[in-house]
């Protein structure tokens, strides 16, 4: 099972304090409407399922009781996946669909999501709505519930694999169905982003229930071997809090390296205000053309850090030359030519994330038919980023008033970008970029 939260990866970390934030306090605004909507879909189903499913189980008061603890007891062994969160509650859930009438396992694990939530909401001193996620996380039970009924409500046996396939799919497709456009909605969350991450979570799921299933196979016979699960749930909980640990260290690695990056380019504004303010222009035009391009994770955060550092090495070229009204000498321009070199060298200085993306500012002022510097790279040698990097500096630098010339219109300087593609640009970053742009 998913639920909505957050982990450390360069494609969502804009969300992520959004979402933390979001958990930590009350519900308002479109998070509560949709919680509402989606709760109320959720219990109105749940109380249609007992009526309409007719079935011949009746558990005991004590066989209920522990199936309700020990889902409540697996669903405080939360790893924080993406934006969502896995619960290893399949462990579980699946010997729910055999020892409880299958019309009554969603209200089942509502209750049990309910119980393990009561902690969290009486030690945090959260705000009550926050019960209105239990029901909205409660939703994927609903598609293993209904394929298992349209079999036929049976004992568990391993000759129905293909069956419990088709369960697994059915509780995936809805609980993707319910969380996506859920995150999408509240948090802006991409769908493409939402399936690269919940299929994660999905694969671990397909990897429990088996084990789930030789649970159920037990326990329909002897409820007691339910018991026999804990001791996994218990070290799976130990793991989820670790894991936790260090997801919380990489954020804030990640956010430290983010400051980094913004103080090295407040260095640049402070030495060449043109320079400085030039290249968070540029990050904003990067960014938008990544998306154009569907550039995701890793490859995003370094055009980010790319776009806003490709100019860095100009803190070692004399001010006079970085400032000078006129035509440059074939001199002073040899001597430009070197701030992509010397900011891959003051990048590799830092280290870590930031000296990785080095290379790539080193080739920042490549062209695509090889005749640019510092190393001659043509077309697909140079890296993907610093291509689309090299675009988007060349349209923000003809859009903006220099020294020496006025900014041109931006038509002209999409006029220019169209004459200068194949030769100085990718084509296919000139096409994403006047597609943004326009």
């Amino acid at each position: 099972m998913t639920t909505a939260a957050a982990t450390f990866d360069p494609e969502i970390d804009q969300h992520v304090g959004a979402i933390r934030e979001s958990e930590a306090g009350g519900m308002r605004g479109r998070n509560l409407w949709t919680a509402v909507f989606f709760a109320a879909g959720f219990l109105g189903i749940a109380a249609t399922l007992p009526i309409v499913l007719h079935s011949s189980r009746s558990p005991s008061i004590a066989t209920v009781l522990a199936l309700l603890v020990a889902y409540a007891a697996a669903s405080q062994a939360r790893f924080e996946v993406g934006t969502g969160l896995f619960l290893p509650t399949g462990l579980i859930f699946v010997p729910m669909l055999f020892l409880l009438p299958l019309g009554w396992v969603p209200a089942a694990i509502c209750a049990g999501l309910l119980l393990g939530s009561s902690t969290d909401l009486l030690r945090r001193g959260l705000p009550l709505e926050r019960i209105l996620i239990v029901p909205l996380n409660s939703w994927y039970s609903i598609g293993p519930v209904v394929v298992l009924a349209i079999a036929g409500e049976r004992a568990p046996t391993l000759s129905d694999w293909p069956l419990y396939v088709a369960a697994l799919a059915a509780q995936c497709s809805v609980d993707y169905g319910i969380q996506a456009p859920h995150q999408w909605f509240v948090y802006g969350l991409r769908f493409s982003v939402a399936a690269r991450y919940m299929s994660w979570a999905f694969l671990v799921e397909a990897a429990l229930a088996p084990v789930g299933l030789l649970v159920a196979l037990v326990a329909y016979e002897h409820p007691v071997a339910l018991t026999f699960a804990l001791p996994l749930v218990a070290l799976l909980f130990i793991f989820a809090r670790e894991r936790q640990v260090r997801i919380d260290h990489a954020l804030e690695l990640s956010h430290a390296y983010r400051g980094t990056a913004l103080l090295l380019g407040d260095v640049v504004e402070a030495d060449d205000a043109y320079t400085g303010l030039h290249s968070r222009d540029v990050v904003s035009l990067v960014l938008a053309v990544c998306d154009e391009l569907g550039v995701e994770g890793g490859a995003r955060r370094d055009a980010e850090f790319a776009a806003l550092l490709h100019d860095v090495g100009k803190i070692k070229i004399p001010a006079e030359i970085i400032n000078k009204p006129g035509k440059l000498t074939d001199e002073e321009f040899e001597v430009i030519k070197t701030h992509t070199v010397e900011g891959e060298r003051l990048l590799s200085q830092v280290g870590g994330l930031l000296g990785s993306v080095g290379h790539i500012v080193r080739s920042c002022h490549e062209d695509w038919d090889g005749t640019g510097y510092p190393d001659g790279l043509s077309a697909e040698e140079i890296p993907l980023v610093a291509r689309i990097v090299r675009c988007c500096d060349a349209f923000s630098a003809m859009t903006t008033d220099r020294s020496y010339r006025k900014a041109l219109p931006a038509s002209q300087a999409v006029a220019e970008l169209r004459r200068c593609s194949g030769s100085d640009f990718d084509p296919a970053v000139v096409d994403a970029l006047t597609g943004v742009v326009a």
